[in-house]
This record gives C-alpha cells, sequence and structure tokens, in this order.
C-alpha cells in the first residue's frame, strides 16, 4: 500500500479541491437521476478518472483480474437501504501514530466508492496522559478498570484522537464524521471488579448509516451509554467485534502497528490460525496472556456468532490494499476452518477415505464413466501429491511432471460445481463438449496442448480436447469463459495462505425464463446486488431483443430461447441454475445441475422443513405467497390443531398480486403490462376471489402434514383470499379452534421459540400493520388473542408478496442450493 500511496500523491488525487467536488457529486448521484445538469456530469467524469486512476494503481498489488473481482464484489455489497456491509475496520491507538499513511490507505477506499465502517482505539496515548498525572493503568483479565477520573481522560482522549483522524481525511478531500456516541448502548460489565466498564447490549447502526448515505466515512469511538446516561468505557476490540455481529460486513479487519499476531516464543508472524482446531491449545500456551487472549477469546465469539466463511485479518495499515484486493491478502487470518494436509500416497491419507471420497465426489465414477478402482491405477502411473483438509471437505489429487516447469490442467464437467472458482482464477481455458479445460501456470498455449497431448497418449484425459483451441460455438460463450489468457498470475513472497479475509466464493450462472411480471422484476432488482450470481440469459417471446433494465449488473437483453437452445446451452455449461416459471413437463426436459420454478407443485420452505434437502436438492418449486404465510402462521400450533375442524386463513393481498395483463406498446416500441386489477376498479375496497378450493389452500395443508407427529395424517386448511387496494403486501388473519385451553402468552412463546434463529421473522406484540411487511423481506407476527372460553387462537401475520412471499425466498433457496449463506444477498432492515 506504501507504494500505491506515493503513486497517489503523484498522480495529484490528494488534491483538497478535486476531493471535494468527487464528494459532492456523491450526494447529488442519488438525488438526480435522468436529467443531469453539465456540472453534474463534469463531476461524475472526474470521479470516474478517480476511481479508473485508483483501480490502475492497485494492480500494482495484485493482478488486474483480482483487483476487478474484489471491487465488483465489494461495490455490490451494499444498497441504500444497507449501506454498512462493505467493511469493518478496527484501528489500534498505536495504528493513530501512523496518521498520515492510516488516511491515505482509507482515502482510497473512499475513491473507488467503498465506505467502511472505522472504529478507533486510543490505548497508548490514554496511559500516556494517566500516568503522567501519577495514574498507574490497572488490568485484569486484560480489561482496563475504569474508575471516574480514568473515564474523564479517556472521553477526552478518544474526542481528540477522533477529530484527528477525521481531520487527516478531510485533508485529503475524504468526508468524515466523526461519531463518538449513540451507536453502543451497555450495561456495567461488572461494577465492583471493573468499575465504568461496559458490557454492549445494543448496537444502533442508523448513525453509521446516515453518514454513509451522505457521502461521509463514519469514524467511531469505543465508548457506550447505559440506559440512565452513564458514560462506559468498553475496549475497542469488543466494540468492533459487536459491531461486525450487528452489520455482518464482508471483510472485517484489525489494524495493528506490528502487522499481525506473532508467536510468543519464535518471534515468528502466525499467518492462519484455524479457532476449530488451534484455540484451545493457543490459550494454553503461557506467551498467550492478557491482551492476545482477551483478543482471541473475542475473535472466536465473532466468528462463532457469523456464517462459517466469516474470518478476520489482523494487518499493518499499510497492506490494507493488499488484504481487501489480493488473494494473497496481509497479516494474520483468523478462522474456523481446518489445516490442510500435504501428502505424496494414498497410504498417509488413510486408503479406506480415499476410496470414500472418490466414490462420492470424483465426477466419472458418479457418471459411470470410471470405477474407483480404476482412478486409483491411473494414479500409479505419475508421481502424485494430495492436497486436503481433516474432515475430507476439500481433496485435490496433483500429478506432477516428469521435467519442465510446474504446471496444473485441469478438465471438468458442465455440471461440476466448482468451475465458476475455476474460470475466475485460472490462467487460460476453454469449453467444448460440455466439458471445461483449465490450466495454471502455462502461458504459451502450444505448451499447453503438448501437455495435453501427452495427457491423452497416456489415456488421462479424453481425446475430446484435442487440438487445444476455441470451437465456433453457435451462439455467445459462457459468461465468465475466457478461450484463452496469458496473464500471469502473482503471489507476494512468504504468503502462504491463498486467499484474503474472506475467500470469494464461485460465482454462478443464472437464467431466467418465462417471469417478466412483478415477480421476475423485483428478482431481478435483487440479483443485481447479489455479490456472487450472474444473471447471464433473461427469456421472453414478448421482449426478444429488448434490454433488461431492471438488471445493472450488466448490460443483457431479453433472448427467447427455446428447449433446443436450452439443451445447447446445458450440453456446453453455460449456466449454473435456472429459475423458471413453467409448466412441469417442460421443466422435465431440462437436465440442469439446478431448477427453481415459480411455480407450486414440489418444494420447500426454509424456515419450516428442512434447509439440508434443499442444499442437495437439484429441483426445487418455490412456495407461493399466500401459502407461506399461511404455513408459517400455522406451524407453531400444529400440536393444538383440532382434528375435523380446521383453521382458517382470510388473506387480504396488494394488487401487485392479481399478476398482470398486456398492456400498450411503450414508444419505442416494447411491450408492456400493466395490473390486472387497478385500485381504481376495486373503488376503494376489497375484492374476495377465489373463495373456495384456492390452489394455496390445498399447497398449505398438504405441507404442513410433513410436520404432524404422523405425516400421513389428515391436515386441511380454509383459506379466503381477497385483493386490496394497494400495491404489495399480504396480510393474513388466522383463526383456529384449540383441541385445548392456552393463553395467549403460551401462543406467542411457541411462536417465539419456533422461530428463535430466524433473521427474516419479526415476532412483535401488536397485530402488524401495513409498513411492517410492505416493501421488505422478512415475515412480521403479532397480535396474539385468545377467545375468552380459550378454545380458539387468532394470530396475524405480513409479508410483501412479491419479496418474501416470492423473490427473496427464491433467493434464499437459490443461495442454500448453490452453497452460499442463505441471506447473501438480502438486505436485513
Amino acid at each position: 500500500m506504501l507504494a500505491v500511496a506515493r503513486a497517489a500523491k503523484a498522480a495529484g488525487l490528494r488534491t483538497p479541491q478535486r476531493a471535494l467536488m468527487v464528494a459532492g457529486q456523491r450526494q447529488a448521484v442519488h438525488a438526480v437521476r435522468r436529467k443531469q445538469p453539465v456540472l453534474q456530469r463534469g463531476l461524475q467524469s472526474i470521479a470516474q478518472t478517480d476511481r479508473d486512476t485508483i483501480t490502475r494503481l492497485l494492480y500494482s498489488i495484485g493482478t488486474k483480474r483480482e483487483v476487478e473481482r474484489y471491487l465488483r464484489i465489494f461495490s455490490s455489497s451494499s444498497d441504500s437501504s444497507n449501506p454498512a456491509k462493505f467493511a469493518v475496520i478496527k484501528i489500534g491507538g498505536a495504528v493513530l501514530d501512523q496518521i498520515d499513511e492510516l488516511a491515505a490507505s482509507l482515502s482510497f477506499l473512499y475513491r473507488v466508492g467503498l465506505y467502511p465502517v472505522v472504529l478507533h482505539g486510543a490505548g497508548p496515548q490514554l496511559n500516556g496522559i494517566i500516568e503522567s498525572e501519577g495514574i498507574v493503568p490497572d488490568y485484569i483479565d486484560g480489561i482496563r478498570v475504569t474508575d471516574a477520573k480514568t473515564l474523564q481522560i479517556a472521553r477526552r482522549v478518544f474526542l481528540e484522537e477522533n477529530l484527528r483522524l477525521v481531520n487527516a481525511l478531510e485533508k485529503l478531500g475524504t468526508r468524515a464524521r466523526p461519531i463518538t456516541s449513540g451507536v453502543f448502548s451497555a450495561d456495567y460489565l461488572d461494577k465492583e471488579k471493573y468499575g465504568l466498564v461496559g458490557k454492549i447490549t445494543r448496537v444502533d447502526k442508523r448513525p453509521l448509516e446516515a453518514s454513509i448515505r451522505a457521502g461521509a466515512l463514519p469514524i467511531l469511538t469505543s465508548l457506550a451509554e447505559s440506559d440512565d446516561g452513564q458514560i462506559l468505557n468498553v475496549n475497542a476490540d469488543i466494540a468492533a467485534g459487536e459491531l461486525a455481529k450487528e452489520l455482518e460486513p464482508l471483510k472485517i479487519v484489525f489494524l495493528n502497528e506490528k502487522g499481525g499476531l506473532f508467536h510468543g516464543v519464535t518471534g515468528e508472524k502466525l499467518d492462519v490460525i484455524n479457532l476449530d482446531e488451534e484455540y484451545d491449545e493457543l490459550m494454553r500456551q503461557p506467551w498467550v496472556k492478557f491482551g492476545t487472549k482477551l483478543k482471541l477469546r473475542e475473535f472466536k465469539e465473532l466468528l462463532d456468532h457469523l456464517p462459517r466463511s466469516s474470518s478476520v485479518a489482523v494487518i499493518s495499515a499499510d497492506s490494507l490494499q493488499r488484504e481487501l484486493f489480493t488473494d494473497s491478502g496481509a497479516g494474520t487470518l483468523i478462522r474456523r476452518g481446518y489445516k490442510l494436509f500435504k501428502h505424496r500416497s494414498i497410504e498417509a491419507v488413510g486408503p479406506d477415505r480415499v476410496r470414500q471420497v472418490i466414490n462420492d465426489r470424483d465426477p466419472d465414477v458418479l457418471a459411470g464413466d470410471q470405477s474407483v478402482t480404476g482412478v486409483l491405477n491411473e494414479l500409479k502411473n505419475a508421481p502424485y501429491t494430495i492436497y486436503g483438509d481433516e474432515p475430507m471437505d476439500v481433496v485435490a489429487v496433483v500429478t506432477e511432471p516428469e521435467e519442465g516447469p510446474p504446471s496444473v490442467v485441469l478438465d471438468s464437467r458442465a455440471d461440476d460445481e466448482n468451475r465458476a472458482w475455476h474460470f475466475e482464477r485460472a490462467d487460460g481455458s476453454f469449453t467444448r463438449s460440455g466439458k471445461s479445460l483449465f490450466w495454471y501456470g502455462v502461458q504459451d498455449v502450444k505448451e499447453v496442448e503438448r501437455i495435453v497431448q501427452g495427457f491423452e497418449e497416456n489415456g488421462r484425459i479424453d481425446r475430446t480436447y484435442l487440438p487445444v483451441g476455441p470451437a465456433a460455438p453457435p451462439h455467445r460463450a459462457p459468461s465468465g469463459v475466457r478461450q484463452f489468457s496469458t496473464l500471469a498470475r502473482r503471489a507476494f513472497p512468504g504468503s502462504s495462505r491463498g486467499y484474503a479475509t474472506a475467500a470469494a466464493p464461485p460465482t454462478k450462472r443464472l437464467a431466467l425464463i418465462g417471469a417478466r411480471g412483478f415477480t421476475g422484476q423485483s428478482l431481478t432488482t435483487l440479483l443485481s446486488s447479489h455479490p456472487h450470481l450472474e444473471l447471464t440469459h433473461v427469456s421472453s417471446r414478448q421482449l426478444e431483443g429488448y434490454s433488461l433494465d431492471e438488471y445493472t449488473k450488466s448490460s443483457l437483453k431479453y433472448s427467447n430461447l427455446s428447449v433446443e437452445d436450452v439443451e445447447r446451452m446445458e450440453k456446453d455449461g453455460e449456466v449454473d441454475a435456472w429459475v423458471m416459471a413453467l409448466p412441469n413437463e417442460l421443466l422435465s426436459k431440462i437436465g440442469s445441475p439446478l431448477i427453481l420454478s415459480l411455480l407450486y407443485d414440489t418444494y420447500d420452505r426454509e424456515e419450516l422443513y428442512s434447509r439440508e434437502a434443499i442444499r442437495s436438492a437439484k429441483r426445487i418449486s418455490n412456495p407461493g405467497c399466500y401459502a407461506t404465510s399461511t404455513q408459517l402462521l400455522i406451524a407453531p400450533l400444529l400440536k393444538y390443531v383440532k382434528p375435523g375442524v380446521w383453521p382458517t386463513v382470510f388473506g387480504l393481498s396488494g394488487y401487485s398480486g392479481a399478476g398482470t395483463v398486456a398492456g400498450a406498446p411503450a414508444v419505442d416500441g416494447r411491450p408492456t403490462t400493466e395490473p390486472k386489477v387497478t385500485p381504481d376498479s376495486l373503488a376503494g375496497g376489497v375484492r374476495p376471489y377465489a373463495l373456495t378450493d384456492h390452489i394455496h389452500e390445498r399447497e398449505a395443508g398438504r405441507h404442513l402434514a410433513r410436520l404432524l407427529a404422523d405425516p400421513n395424517g389428515p391436515m386441511k386448511v380454509a383459506f379466503v383470499p381477497s385483493v386490496a387496494p394497494w400495491f404489495s403486501g399480504i396480510m393474513s388473519v388466522l383463526s383456529m379452534p384449540l383441541n385445548q385451553r392456552v393463553t395467549a402468552r403460551d401462543v406467542r412463546e411457541l411462536f417465539e421459540a419456533k422461530y428463535a434463529n430466524e433473521k427474516l421473522i419479526t415476532i412483535k406484540k401488536e397485530v402488524p400493520s401495513l409498513p411492517d411487511f410492505e416493501r421488505k423481506h422478512g415475515w412480521t407476527v403479532g397480535g396474539f388473542q385468545v377467545h375468552s372460553e380459550g378454545d380458539r387462537v387468532v394470530v396475524v401475520g405480513g409479508l410483501d408478496n412479491l419479496l418474501k412471499g416470492a423473490a427473496t425466498q427464491c433467493l434464499q433457496n437459490l443461495n442454500l442450493a448453490l452453497g452460499y449463506d442463505e441471506l447473501t444477498g438480502i438486505r436485513l432492515t
């Protein structure tokens, strides 16, 4: 980063006048979308120039591919509703002594449109002042004991250091906002033991989000307030951890002056700490004490709370760009994962373990083209190395050339879930006859052909790949597939961990067919902000040739795919998953590794049934909107269902739930749609419809039966829908006779127990109203009441029919089936 910062200075990127103009433009862009004044267009041009210049400078620390991939992921991580999802950066007090270098690193992020949430400590500065005043710092278990005098000094020091960092950023033209209170609420940790030290009970992210929306980096201190207004001191590492738990950012970075964590005896930097395997042993080491022990404990608690793919990087300020924009990263990576092993024989790993992995995962064995014995016999023909992790979740067998430079050539089937990962990282590749060939460490295509020729002669890969070179496909090449690449991959000396704070998951390619209405529009809008899904095809007979305006990641036009087109795309491996609103008889003709249907024959509801089943499924049907709310309302109460007297649900939906019809063509001739039911046609009232046998009535009853003690037992639901004059949002009222007496408190506790860990479910005491769920991703339930005779319960639930009732849960299902975190691309509010 030091070289990059100096280059930026030479390039004039620290010029305050230019930067202030850019900052002003950042605000204006949100306010003006269609007609832009000449001045604003000029400001945008300056902003883009700065971004392009900085991006080119970043190429000096990593490959262009790495930098652009991480920029794309980070830029799509946040939106206006959740702007603080990029990174939490905690700055150690000692790092503040490097204020210029620190400010330059943060300014770089600002110039490329990234807004980290920055929290700093001030321990060394505080110690210096209190020692000069004759106060001896006192620590217990690594926590500073804080009396009134110490707290008074701490408040002054935190404010001074906060303003010093803000001013350093402003001098570089980077807008920053000091936030020294209002974010953390706390109770006393242990007043008798630690004094005025707090344990954080709540994080209010609104001040942070307001700062980012205003175009300024939020700069926080770790002071908290109790309910009665008492200021409490909180360890900055702990505060940063609580902040990360609340925001769940893509990156979590701790900056210290040493640039990592170091072994207390050997003095060597710890490159990677795998907490699941090493934590207990580390905490027993005599050199792990005080602050180090506290840090490790807090890191473990933080990572236990976050998705398993999360991790923490401890680095120096001048390594920030390397950590964020390269695979090699910097400093110490702390994660939950496992150590990798490296063995040169099957016996060293365990023959039975290797045979099981080959039997369960080898694509040729699974396809019936090869046997386990055949694969093992092939390994005898050349030296090889086996890499893997302890639970054998990841295993690679790499055969080695007898002569020549080290290289890797890999062939992959179209249905290999790891292909996207290799497309991102390989030095070159091409696809032919449904298979892809990747190579690493080779820059000459003739050399690739020589290697492949040798493999083919030895029977190690199919003749399909020869001659090496691009075939002429009848349609455009798969997104992400490069015919050849001579881009050398770079690594930093001494780096061994292979990726930065969180290894970027592979990008998956998605096709959307048959959904051009409100649901399709909602889904494409969500996909625009998904960091790992790329929409590569969208098909509509009526809109063929027109652009898909709702998708903002790239320029995309509607096509009109035939069954033959789909079969050809399948063969060439163009798409990793399909989302379709087509009859099931047509879906059966598609052999894709994953199909998600927007129709309702068979499916899983994430919060009620089996997430594991979704993760392993190849055919998923998305639940219906009414059926989703109905099932969520009834599921916690199933043991109280009175046989023969079934629950009744009255549903009231916004008019978007009624669908669309063809409208008048647009000025450019584009076909349009309009609501099938309009507010005017409802004359201010509601319109009941499908009074019996609604499809969601059968759907809800059939699937709720799966949750009964006897899944074969009868389960019915009476359902009556109505359409209302608002656009989106479904209000569902459940009235259910009970087989025994319960209280309203009992009912609420049942819901709280059932949905305790569901982030998209909100439980409230009051009856939900439309603003509680309209245009939101979750389901809200409340208004728990029991009849005075104790024999009937009424509960009210609400969701947005286009989001949680359709597009949001479609994305939940896609995430689970494709191996991502379930809520990736879904902004929680």
